[in-house]
């Protein structure tokens, strides 16, 4: 005779169980406790009424994680903050497609949500967690309402392929604002060529980047005092004397210079600062068009306030039509109508009033301030636009989805290579994949829940006493015997005192029960 325990049920919490081994690395199934336990780093954890007994090995390896995460995020945010726009710009390429992603995900962690808010007991986190999902859930369906993909189009709304400028020539083929660059860029298709563009002391216009001579050329060597000065601070005969191609071969920005014969290497590394009359005329014999960023010399500059006349007569002097060159200048308009006789475009986004009284025809913005809806208000209003830098084929098939003539790049090269743009749907077509998806999600998420409220229902109908017959229905009669004796052994461990005894009959194999007295 033993004593008769109820065996103890547990119920199969997938989104517990998913919970406790991703705080407690506890993966096994245990039995729920409001025992004391860390409530650092698992807050959501523990309102699960979940153990968290966690090593402090792995204590202190989450917090580490944890920390070093945020100040990773600190980080990025304050050195590429203005890169962060990027991510907007990209969405109008890849929604679509991380729609059906997002809306596959959510789907998924519909059985773990259902296997946790369907249970016996009610609280109001199940309700919380219900409330959420289905709030995210009804989010995702409704979410291509506020899409804005300007490839999702008509194929015959297409229009012609944007011409490519050449910006500071094909800076990852030869070193920047050098005739080879200007060259190569000619060669991958350009149809223009885009330069920075500085006044000399003594009235040259030549080309340069930055404020300084250090990064492109060999000033150091040449003018170790002087490295530091602003570039304009130099005659033509200095600028002239340094070298703007040996830096390229050394320093290898873009790891190009493996690519390059002993011929090109040698080509490049003999460069010198290009004026702006040389790649005027090289442009002029290409007959293609210009685009130059002057740079208006500091107030105390000689040629401060001729500084639109020496470029007037470098172009002039380079034999390219006026008509074929566009500038844009680095200074408020207060010079703006001196430099007559060119096409003038402003660097800033500008209403379309401003742009009237300023005479502009053309605007050539940053990829992160022109819009698909800026772009297409401009273009039909006979405003030219030119979106720069533009170097991945994914942000130039956008582009061209939104109709924008020409784009500013410095990969010439990987450009020539986009035909047509990457993807093009039209918006029935979309619509049909958008509702399709949306409504096999809802009959997937419906379809668990009812699985997982019939599961439950049915694990709650058993009772101990069948769950042990059918336990020991399939077991050999040697395990029934082990488990007769553990019973027994326990039992005279912890003393007879029940009136509800169990008579065992190993000759037959089986249990039987008798209450109140001994067994016949």
């Amino acid at each position: 005779m033993v004593k008769h325990q109820p065996l103890q049920v547990y119920e199969k919490q997938v989104f517990v169980s998913f919970v406790t081994g991703i705080y407690g690395c506890r993966w096994k199934r245990y039995q729920r406790s409001q025992d004391d336990s860390s409530r650092i780093l698992a807050l959501f954890h523990i309102s699960l009424g979940q153990q968290l007994n966690l090593y402090w090995v792995h204590k202190i390896g989450v917090l580490a994680t944890l920390l070093t995460t945020i100040s990773g995020v600190i980080t990025v945010d304050d050195i590429w903050r203005d890169e962060w726009d990027i991510l907007f710009v990209s969405l109008q390429a890849t929604a679509p497609f991380l729609h059906i992603g997002a809306l596959a995900t959510v789907t998924a962690v519909s059985w773990l949500v259902a296997g946790y808010v369907i249970r016996r007991e009610r609280s109001n986190f199940q309700i919380m967690v219900l409330l959420v999902y289905a709030l995210v859930l009804v989010a995702l369906y409704l979410a291509p309402l506020t899409f804005n993909c300007p490839c999702v189009m008509d194929r015959h709304s297409l229009k012609p392929r944007p011409d490519i400028i050449g910006r500071r020539g094909a800076p990852m083929l030869a070193p920047e604002h050098t005739l080879v660059s200007f060259n190569r860029a000619l060669q991958h298709g350009a149809s223009s060529l885009e330069a920075d563009v500085t006044i000399s002391v003594d009235g040259v216009p030549f080309l340069v980047r930055d404020r300084t001579l250090r990064r492109t050329t060999d000033v150091s060597k040449i003018f170790p005092a002087r490295q530091l000065d602003d570039a304009s601070l130099f005659n033509w005969t200095e600028i002239r004397s340094l070298n703007a191609g040996q830096w390229f071969l050394e320093s290898d920005p873009y790891w190009t210079v493996e690519t390059l014969t002993a011929r090109e290497r040698s080509r490049i590394g003999n460069q010198t600062v290009c004026s702006l009359t040389e790649m005027l005329r090289l442009a002029s014999r290409a007959n293609v068009s210009a685009l130059l960023n002057i740079r208006k010399p500091l107030p105390e500059h000689p040629r401060s306030r001729n500084w639109f006349m020496d470029t007037l007569w470098a172009v002039q002097k380079s034999g390219i039509s006026q008509k074929r060159v566009r500038t844009v200048t680095w200074t408020p308009d207060t010079d703006r109508g001196r430099v007559r006789g060119l096409q003038q475009a402003a660097n800033e986004k500008l209403s379309l009033e401003e742009i009237r009284q300023r005479g502009i025809t053309s605007l050539t913005l940053h990829y992160s301030k022109a819009s698909h809806r800026d772009i297409q208000e401009y273009l039909a209003n006979n405003v030219s636009v030119t979106v720069y830098p533009v170097n991945e084929p994914w942000l130039y098939s956008i582009l061209w989805c939104s109709g924008v003539p020409s784009v500013s790049s410095d990969a010439p090269q990987v450009l020539r290579k986009v035909p047509y743009p990457i993807w093009l749907m039209s918006q029935n077509a979309y619509n049909f994949i958008w509702i399709s998806s949306d409504l096999l999600s809802l009959i997937i998420v419906i379809g668990i829940f009812c699985f997982q409220k019939w599961r439950m229902s049915g694990m709650q109908n058993y009772n101990p006493e069948q769950i042990m017959l059918s336990a020991v229905s399939h077991r050999t009669s040697r395990d029934v015997n082990i488990m007769k004796e553990k019973l027994i052994l326990s039992e005279l461990d912890n003393g007879l005192s029940s009136t509800e005894e169990l008579s065992l009959y190993p000759e037959n194999g089986y249990a039987r029960y008798s209450h109140g007295g001994p067994s016949r």
